[in-house]
């Protein structure tokens, strides 16, 4: 979680004095939390206030990735339509055309070296985004009738 911590520091406008005064915390015990000096740690909705204040989804990412699982936020769907979903499609299209070429590039010695899978495996989750953020956007588009009916 560390080091999602540190990505979202930066993404705060002023960094980590900023952060610590916007979260009400002094610099020593915002540091004790980020480098748990002290058995001190930053509680989950510690987390998810720094995430929302940094307006990233690197917390949401690691612990994702903890799970063995993949964050996908959900696009904004007030006006969406068919050329969305075709936007979509070609954008899956280009990151699977993306994801095919590098795993032919880390296969084609027969070994996979740790660079190489930390590289098919952001690619692979990057399709997988896609594919979860079309289908999000296909039932928000499509099942509006059939969820009010349940």
């Amino acid at each position: 979680m560390r080091h999602a911590n540190l990505k979202m520091i930066k993404s705060f406008p002023g960094g980590k004095d900023a952060l610590a005064v916007a979260m009400g915390m002094t610099i020593h015990a915002f540091d004790n939390r980020l480098y748990n000096r002290k058995g001190q740690d930053f509680t989950a909705d510690e987390e998810l206030q720094i995430q929302s204040f940094s307006g990233t989804t690197f917390f949401a990412d690691a612990v994702a990735s903890l799970s063995g699982g993949v964050f996908v936020e959900l696009p904004d769907v007030s006006d969406i339509g068919n050329d969305e979903l075709l936007e979509k499609w070609n954008a899956l299209y280009a990151k699977v055309g993306e994801f095919s070429g590098k795993f032919s590039r880390a296969i084609s010695d027969d070994v996979v070296d740790q660079r190489e899978r930390q590289d098919l495996s952001a690619a692979g989750e990057g399709v997988n985004k896609l594919v979860q953020e079309l289908l999000a956007l296909t039932f928000r588009i499509y099942c509006k009738q059939h969820e009010k009916e349940d």
